[in-house]
């Protein structure tokens, strides 16, 4: 019977981390729902999902493909999932067919994927997909992203070439041991003022993702708008086979 108690635990984190959030935007100057919270349910079982779907939260995101299109049918459809890091191109459209109900591609890294992205969202007949490009700010081999450098060409892309795809900001995925410094958060701010001055986008309009279990309190200080919480909400990940 250990199941029901982590499930109700993760409400209670799911509690805990909004109230963090929502105090974190405030100390930046600005509204707690400002900053919206992604619970990441990576590895985690749908019925754990539907709690905190039951206990008011909509807005949901996964990091494999399999994941979210086994997930989503399964969940109501009004939840806004995220799609979150590399997205590969065979993946778009089976991704975007199985989930009618998803808000946003966090992660679009280079003009090809935004490119079928944006021929998926218009063969499908679907509304314009949210998109934020990836920026790489750590510098790691080991990452997606594209290189700070280059976000702004990337971005004029996917802005002026791709109809239906709605350009809506940019997003990180910081450091592999989830613990930012504040240089990788500073780095995408810089990267949204280029970007922001290059396209002539009202700042405040323009969405900024960083931030995780540890270190999304930072992350909203210095102008996150989407946080993506994992393992403080649903506890450590299982990966059956420890194969990450």
């Amino acid at each position: 019977m250990a199941a029901p108690a982590a499930e109700g635990a993760a409400v209670a984190a799911l509690r805990a981390v909004l109230a963090r959030a929502g105090r974190a935007a405030e100390r930046s100057g600005r509204a707690a729902e400002a900053v919206r919270v992604v619970a990441v349910g990576k590895t985690k079982p749908v019925s754990m999902l539907q709690q905190l779907y039951d206990a008011g939260h909509r807005c949901f995101g996964e990091n494999y493909v399999q994941e979210l299109v086994t997930k989503a049918p399964q969940l109501p459809e009004d939840i806004r999932w995220h799609f979150i890091g590399h997205l590969q191109s065979n993946k778009v459209k089976p991704l975007l067919a199985a989930v009618p109900n998803l808000d946003m591609v966090e992660g679009v890294d280079n003009e090809k994927i935004a490119n079928h992205l944006d021929r998926a969202v218009n063969s499908l007949g679907r509304k314009p997909l949210k998109v934020l490009v990836q920026v790489n700010t750590s510098g790691e081999e080991s990452k997606s992203g594209i290189g700070p450098s280059r976000c702004v060409e990337l971005a004029k892309h996917v802005k002026l070439a791709c109809p239906h795809l709605i350009f809506s900001g940019l997003m990180t995925i910081g450091m592999k041991d989830y613990s930012s410094t504040p240089e990788n958060f500073k780095a995408l701010v810089d990267c949204k003022l280029e970007v922001c001055k290059a396209l002539e986008i009202p700042t405040e309009q323009f969405e900024l993702s960083m931030g995780m279990s540890g270190d999304f309190e930072q992350a909203i200080e210095m102008g996150s708008t989407n946080v993506r919480i994992g393992s403080t909400i649903f506890g450590p990940r299982e990966y059956p086979n420890k194969k990450q």
